[in-house]
């Protein structure tokens, strides 16, 4: 099949296919007379798998990681077990994290509880950085709290 053969496939975009071809997690494919890349079945299979991976929030090294497992059979699933419980500590620490910026963010909604005109919305006004109301605390708004992955551009 050639490469959009295998993006309908795989519900992959060509230009992802294309950049796990570049990062070595695809196996490059043949090509034939016409210089079209040919993939086969085991291409088909190993972008599910990746697909999967990445569904499950991944990182590429961790995907590589796994690939690498996978590709050597014969080995104990020990390192498996241990790759996936270091990713679910970064996902527990993630949690965490949302529930910080969930909290920021409901105090933050707070600062502005009935329509009234923009020039005195409390919200735009403490995230242009206004003074805040004597005593009243201000929501952290950190690059720290920035959850990466969290929503779609």
């Amino acid at each position: 099949m050639r490469i959009g053969n295998l993006a309908e496939a795989t519900g992959t975009a060509v230009e992802t296919i294309r950049f796990y071809e570049r990062e070595g997690l695809l196996p490059p494919a043949r090509r034939a007379h016409n210089n079209y890349r040919v993939y086969l079945p085991l291409h088909v299979e190993r972008l599910a798998f990746i697909r999967q991976c990445r569904n499950l929030d991944m990182t590429l090294d961790e995907v590589r990681a796994l690939l690498a497992l996978r590709d050597g059979p014969a080995g104990d699933c020990g390192e498996v077990n241990a790759l996936l419980d270091v990713h679910i500590g970064h996902v527990a620490q993630r949690m965490r994290e949302l529930r910080a910026l969930e909290k920021d963010l409901k105090l933050l909604r707070a600062r502005c509880a009935s329509p009234h005109p923009i020039a005195d919305c409390g919200i735009l006004r403490q995230l242009d950085g206004a003074a805040a109301p004597a005593g009243a605390a201000a929501p952290a708004a950190s690059p720290r709290r920035h959850v990466h992955g969290t929503h779609r551009h």
